[in-house]
């Protein structure tokens, strides 16, 4: 279970999350502020792991508090809980694990919570435990090939496609199917530069080309090699903000 510290001057949005949070059953609620010079002083002594932070504060801009938040020992993990968009590249320049946007939605929170828990190692022991073949060995991973094996480097990765119930990894030059779920897989790549674009598809952000508008508000991506790959709706919003269009 995360400890979590709420950062908004709006109650209700603050109850909002606070029930949304405890539903969950994942996380612990060790505090909440309006105001700014308290909450940090509340963070520095309660150590929560994790802050959801409103962006536009009465006192102070929110993204000027996550970069004082960034200097505690521990610093928590920041997701920003805001009704602006625009913000979010400046977001995830302050290595916030997530952005969610107002008004709030409990499967958006959950999903919150395990990218927290995954960034801060909470399921590492559970992941142990499962014995995947395939695990990340510094920004690499290794892909079982005929007798052999391969290292990876996540750089060189197009996209992971689910295909037949197995992974397919895509790179330039080869296609690898492997017999682990996407959603393995998808745990092991570089989480700052992968995103999932299609219930099918696990994109690598660096490689996309071009993105190009689609029917029904869905979009194409044109990667690096000229391959399509389709953008449902559920995470064009998810797109948007982490290109930054």
């Amino acid at each position: 279970m995360l400890r979590v510290y709420i950062v908004d001057d709006e109650p209700l949005a603050r109850d909002e999350l606070k029930y949304l949070l405890l539903r969950t059953k994942e996380a612990e609620i060790v505090g909440e502020n309006d105001c700014v010079d308290n909450a940090l002083a509340d963070i520095h002594v309660l150590k929560p792991e994790l802050v959801f932070l409103d962006i536009e504060l009465a006192d102070e801009n929110g993204l000027g508090i996550a970069q004082k938040l960034g200097e505690y020992n521990p610093a928590p993990a920041i997701v920003f809980a805001t009704a602006y968009d625009e913000y979010a590249l400046q977001a995830f320049d302050l290595n916030a694990v997530d952005y969610i946007l107002k008004p709030f939605e409990e499967e958006r929170i959950s999903k919150a919570l395990e990218k927290v828990k995954k960034t801060r190692g909470v399921d590492k022991e559970q992941q142990r435990s499962m014995a995947q073949p395939v695990r990340e060995v510094k920004g690499k991973i290794p892909v079982l090939v005929d007798d052999r094996i391969v290292l990876l480097n996540c750089r060189d990765i197009l996209f992971l496609e689910s295909r037949d119930g197995k992974c397919v990894i895509k790179t330039k030059d080869m296609e690898y199917k492997i017999s682990d779920a996407l959603v393995m897989i998808e745990k092991k790549v570089n989480e700052g530069a992968f995103l999932r674009v299609h219930r099918s598809f696990v994109v690598n952000v660096e490689q996309i080309a071009e993105i190009e508008p689609w029917f029904n508000s869905t979009y194409n991506l044109t990667m690096e090699d000229g391959s399509k790959v389709p953008v449902s709706r559920t995470y064009v919003k998810e797109l948007k903000m982490f290109v930054g269009f």
